[in-house]
């Protein structure tokens, strides 16, 4: 991977991004992507969208989400403690003994979350988030209300660490990873030429509702969709392979296959994979994804869509982790699908 490329996967990793308030890892993208993009657009949600080709009719729409889960402030207590609660798929067991960063409506402080001391009971067996405090060491609620409001958003203090084997790890991997690898899959087709369009989108609310791949695929109107995720590596102890499959860092992007998915576009993803020499790696969605691919499915007249994801470790927890190898053969898969798109295939599944 390109020195400018790792500064903007750190860059990026570096940026706080709940959901609902991803501005500022969206203007760092922009940034980084009106370098190559024919075409930068937003729209009513936030979403930060850059293309390629804008008047080509034939459209592919890769979304990777910006945003990360989070917490959002419930209530302060008397004694200033500040009580919050889950925004997206957070775990109460995960945060206990953690430092958070606040974003206060009139600044931004630093708080831990409490722990119950093991010589007191310690961690409580059924730990719920009405149990998750946190402390910044205010006194008492006057002293926290001059700076932070119910409402008002926090996440992880984490950085991002580098591991042995070109493996990262950090909070918010999901899904700032995918975003990153939309943005470079543009970069690498603006370079290699393509005559179809081709529209990055970084994705809001995907933690929460989704919203972002709503407005896209609706603004859009693309003829395909992929979405670019993450999705559970099973390569680590006490993971029930036989219930939850083989999923491994460093074997490759994972193709999900199920009812949601056009088996057209991941015949395609294939033959790409087959061009390249590439391991590729399958998960089960036979209901739904649990990502942006199934909003985008659903905008307009329905758009046929595919799901490429990142293995990724302890998903959700403050230090996920994920292999820089899987990321760049991700880009690598991507582009080259894109740039080998004639715009004259047809993804009805009844049609040869």
């Amino acid at each position: 991977m390109k020195q400018q490329s790792k500064q903007f996967l750190t860059e990026l990793l570096a940026t706080p991004s709940p959901s609902g308030a991803e501005m500022d890892i969206q203007k760092k993208w922009i940034s980084y992507v009106k370098q190559f993009a024919d075409e930068i657009r937003t729209d009513m949600v936030g979403n930060a969208i850059g293309i390629l080709n804008p008047e080509a009719p034939f459209k592919v729409l890769i979304a990777g989400h910006c945003d990360e889960i989070g917490f959002i402030v419930s209530r302060i207590d008397e004694n200033g403690f500040i009580y919050v609660q889950a925004l997206g798929g957070i775990s109460p067991k995960a945060a206990v003994g953690m430092k958070v960063t606040i974003f206060g409506f009139n600044k931004t402080i630093t708080g831990v979350i409490g722990v119950n001391a093991q010589h007191h009971g310690g961690v409580k067996d059924d730990l719920k988030f009405e149990d998750i405090y946190i402390d910044c060491g205010a006194k008492n609620r006057e002293e926290v209300e001059k700076f932070v409001a119910i409402g008002d958003l926090a996440v992880y203090k984490r950085e991002l660490e580098w591991l042995m084997n070109d493996r990262i790890s950090g909070r918010g991997l999901d899904n700032r990873t995918g975003a990153f690898i939309a943005a470079e899959v543009l970069r690498k087709a603006a370079k290699k030429g393509t005559n179809i369009g081709v529209y990055a989108v970084s994705t809001v609310n995907e933690e929460t509702n989704m919203g972002g791949a709503y407005f896209a695929g609706a603004g859009i109107e693309p003829t395909m969709a992929i979405a670019v995720d993450v999705t559970f590596a099973t390569d680590y102890p006490g993971v029930d392979t036989r219930k939850h499959g083989s999923i491994s860092l460093d074997k490759g992007p994972v193709l999900a296959k199920g009812a949601p998915i056009n088996w057209k576009i991941n015949r395609l993803l294939e033959e790409s994979a087959k061009a390249l020499d590439m391991k590729l790696q399958y998960e089960l969605t036979p209901r739904h994804t649990g990502t942006d691919a199934d909003k985008l499915r659903l905008t307009g007249k329905g758009v046929p869509v595919a799901l490429v994801s990142l293995p990724l470790r302890y998903m959700h927890a403050p230090v996920e982790t994920a292999s820089l190898r899987d990321i760049k053969e991700e880009i690598e898969l991507l582009t080259h699908f894109v740039v080998n798109l004639s715009g004259n295939e047809n993804l009805n599944p009844l049609e040869d």
